[in-house]
């Protein structure tokens, strides 16, 4: 976290029956918007699929739904994360279009330029919860195909559903290459980004999906699923995947580039190329031209 805010800023504890003396606008940040109203609301979506696959216990999906449906009708403007989250917001919790604006998110720009494919490691990198939704079995069937000289890491705590994967990891043949590193933080991350040669995104259901930007933005190629909000965030930068089935498809994939180093040296151009048309600079000015449009 920030230590030192921008001037004009501050910062205080926001308790949910004690609303701000004078609020003229809130923003909230997560799905949620508080009890009390403010004179104009903001409501952050960035992702659904809570709604529409068993991602989580019955207990968190009750109350999600209830939270995420009472702030798309209170809120004035609905700021959605992809067109596809966009899209769910609408048919999911009726909003419609006029109250939906598209802000997308950023990527950190690097201070010097990220690792050649030459000075990387024979290592396929994911990033993000171990969980259910994340697919991780599929990778691990896919990783398999790989000769012994490459290595698996998995960055991200355990999550629900975690157990399928870590039986999976158990009975691996490639066991002894595969990493757990559960949660890492900034610093541990840039530098298993900056060692991986493959980044691999197998998710069945992405709102966004942060991990593909940040990989293209560090040179990676990146492999991930041809569905949900990843085929609109990956572009034309990174090889799409059906992963619904098999690890058939994705392990095809992650073959070819573990092989194929001039393919690997496009895909980095192309990843590059892509995520620097994306800041957090012009995140910020799109979500501060939605507050303008309600002064």
């Amino acid at each position: 976290m920030q230590e030192t805010l921008p001037p004009r800023c501050s910062r205080r504890i926001l308790w949910e029956q004690w609303p701000p003396v004078s609020c003229s606008l809130f923003h909230g940040l997560n799905q949620r918007l508080p009890r009390w109203r403010a004179r104009r609301m903001v409501v952050t979506f960035h992702d659904l699929f809570v709604l529409t696959g068993e991602y989580s216990t019955p207990e968190f999906r009750t109350r999600f739904a209830l939270q995420a449906r009472e702030a798309a009708e209170r809120a004035d403007l609905v700021i959605c994360v992809s067109a596809f989250t966009a899209s769910q917001v609408e048919s999911l919790l009726g909003v419609e279009r006029s109250r939906l604006r598209m802000v997308w998110h950023g990527v950190r720009p690097l201070a010097q330029a990220p690792p050649t494919d030459a000075e990387r490691e024979n290592l396929v990198l994911h990033v993000g919860a171990i969980q259910k939704r994340k697919n991780l079995p599929v990778l691990i069937d896919a990783f398999e195909r790989l000769d012994a000289g490459w290595r698996l890491i998995l960055a991200g705590s355990q999550g629900y559903g975690a157990e399928e994967t870590l039986e999976r990891i158990a009975r691996s043949p490639a066991r002894e290459r595969i990493e757990l590193t559960g949660w890492v933080d900034d610093q541990q991350l840039e530098r298993l980004y900056q060692r991986a040669r493959i980044f691999a995104f197998p998710s069945l259901d992405e709102g966004f999906g942060i991990p593909v930007l940040e990989a293209m933005a560090r040179g990676i190629p990146v492999v991930t699923s041809d569905r949900a909000a990843l085929r609109e965030v990956a572009g034309t930068a990174a090889v799409l995947v059906d992963v619904t089935e098999t690890g058939e498809q994705l392990g095809l994939a992650v073959e070819r580039l573990a092989g194929d180093a001039q393919e690997r040296h496009l895909l980095r151009e192309k990843g590059l190329a892509h995520a620097n048309r994306h800041s957090w600079e012009a995140s910020a000015a799109q979500t501060w031209a939605v507050y303008q449009e309600l002064w």
